[in-house]
């Protein structure tokens, strides 16, 4: 799947704002349609370049990661326990993983100790088992949303 493909995807969901940036986009729940992007957190990402981490190797052409955030419990029932933040400063999580594999779902290379998982170029295949996983995703952005506006 390219990435317009995987987007389009995820905005069939409904109520998702997608912000361009730098290549990237950034995926919000926004029921609101247009609520500053400031007072928004993105359940899904996809980065193009290693702007924000090397650990993936994403300069490579036509190479992205697809990142969203699960519950604890989810993440922990398919990679196992959650690591820690690194100790040493180090940006990347050492998980025993090769952060530059495509179409394998892994721990987010920083971002996995807040229970975030990746995965590089997903075939429809993968995409279609990571569905159940964005589906959740988009609802605790959905739930945080609702328990902000009371």
């Amino acid at each position: 799947m390219d990435q317009q493909e995987v987007i389009e995807q995820i905005t069939e969901l409904g109520s998702v704002d997608v912000l361009e940036a730098d290549g990237d986009y950034y995926l919000f729940y926004d029921p609101k349609n247009g609520q500053p992007v400031e007072h928004l957190h993105p359940f899904a990402t996809l980065v193009t370049a290693d702007r924000h981490d090397p650990a993936s190797n994403l300069d490579r052409e036509r190479v992205y990661r697809l990142n969203f955030g699960v519950a604890g419990k989810t993440y922990e029932s398919i990679l196992g326990p959650r690591p820690s933040w690194p100790k040493d400063g180090a940006m990347v999580v050492e998980t025993g993983n090769d952060y530059t594999v495509l179409d394998k779902l892994m721990p987010h290379p920083v971002y996995s100790p807040q229970s975030w998982m990746c995965v590089l170029n997903p075939s429809e295949e993968t995409f279609e088992l990571l569905r159940p996983l964005l589906t959740e995703a988009y609802e605790r952005a959905a739930e945080s949303h609702r328990k902000r506006s009371g």
